[in-house]
């Protein structure tokens, strides 16, 4: 069985993720004047809408575009020694330092205690019609899955089909598809808990939710 305690505590001495941006495409790079132990912050709004902190542009025929941050974090290195030079796509141009939320950190742990059931391949996936409506009246835990069961839905190139679930039987715990998005092969679809360790799982989120401290 997972050791939930010697897992939050490693994650607890690193609790970030280093995050490297690298040049979408070629052209020559100027940095947005950032140093070392700045802060940034990722898109935000209800849809994202609101753009990240602007960490350089690349100037390609002179088109100039925007590198925006993807995360909140702290800059950790800058590559200025390529500041006014052209660079190649995929050229690593800054390394940001995120530090985990509380809902990042309780993802970490349910990915590693419960079982996961990925996608065979790339597709759009839907619950079939009898799990579906258990899970919009009651939530996904109201739905018991058991090897072999008709579970999903598979939508590719307009055509559909049925696939079942295989793994160990439990309570469905989480989701991690949305409607009507391609998810990628190997991608998790559900994560399942045994029935005997939903108390655990339980006593694991309450724990990650008062013991986990934000860093702003």
């Amino acid at each position: 069985m997972l050791d939930i305690t010697k897992l939050l505590e490693e994650i607890k001495a690193s609790p970030y993720e280093e995050v490297v941006i690298h040049a979408p495409h070629t052209g020559i790079v100027s940095f947005a004047g950032l140093k070392e132990g700045d802060r940034v912050v990722g898109p935000t709004g209800m849809w994202k809408e609101i753009p990240g902190t602007r960490l350089a542009t690349l100037d390609r025929e002179r088109n100039k575009k925007p590198i925006l941050s993807v995360e909140k974090g702290v800059v950790a290195k800058v590559h200025s020694e390529l500041e006014g030079t052209f660079v190649e796509a995929g050229t690593p141009l800054l390394e940001l330092r995120h530090y985990l939320s509380k809902d990042e950190v309780l993802g970490i742990i349910l990915k590693k205690a419960l079982y996961l059931f990925s996608a065979p391949e790339r597709a759009k996936y839907y619950f079939a019609p009898d799990a579906d409506k258990k899970i919009k009246a009651s939530g996904p835990k109201a739905v018991t899955v058991h090897d072999g069961q008709e579970l999903f839905i598979m939508s590719r190139m307009k055509r559909e089909a049925a696939l079942n679930y295989s793994g160990p039987e439990g309570v469905i715990y989480a989701v991690y598809f949305q409607h009507n998005e391609n998810v990628d092969a190997g991608a998790p679809l559900i994560g399942v808990c045994p029935p005997d360790q939903v108390g655990m799982i339980e006593d694991v989120v309450i724990r990650v939710q008062t013991e986990w401290v934000e860093q702003d």
